[in-house]
């Protein structure tokens, strides 16, 4: 009796391991494809995310147009820049959280705060930073 045909195998769904062997060009453009992957993804799901980035978007271009010393302009736009950062591992954090349970566990709670307390700080850094150098010239 002859045997069917054996159907194509299908190939393994893809986990990080088969895109760990990338290099070159190719790991560069994976790299900037999941990085824009990123920053999409905080826009369409974190609010706080969405508020700062049009903090930013108000507050760089202002930074540009005071015409201060060049490393003073550098560190007001490089706060703001950091207070994204801080946001985007912030929510990096919520979600690795989140993905395994909803309910309130004190470890999750306690990773949580710390990113919240991460964020915090790195705004009160801002502040201070743009008060500083604004106060100096300014005031």
């Amino acid at each position: 009796m002859p045997h069917a045909p054996r159907p194509a195998a299908e190939p393994p769904p893809l986990d990080g391991h088969a895109l760990k062997g990338k290099r070159g060009l190719q790991r560069l453009l994976n790299a900037a494809r999941y990085s824009a992957d990123g920053l999409a993804a905080a826009w369409r799901h974190e609010d706080a995310f969405r508020q700062e980035a049009a903090l930013a978007a108000v507050m760089i271009p202002v930074a540009l147009l005071l015409r201060l010393p060049a490393v003073e302009t550098v560190l007001l736009i490089g706060v703001v820049v950091l207070v994204l950062i801080v946001e985007l591992l912030n929510s990096g954090i919520e979600a690795a959280v989140d993905r395994d349970s909803y309910e309130i566990n004190p470890l999750g709670k306690r990773a949580k705060d710390f990113g919240s307390a991460a964020v915090m700080l790195a705004l009160l850094l801002a502040l201070g930073t743009w008060f500083a150098i604004l106060a100096h010239h300014f005031l």
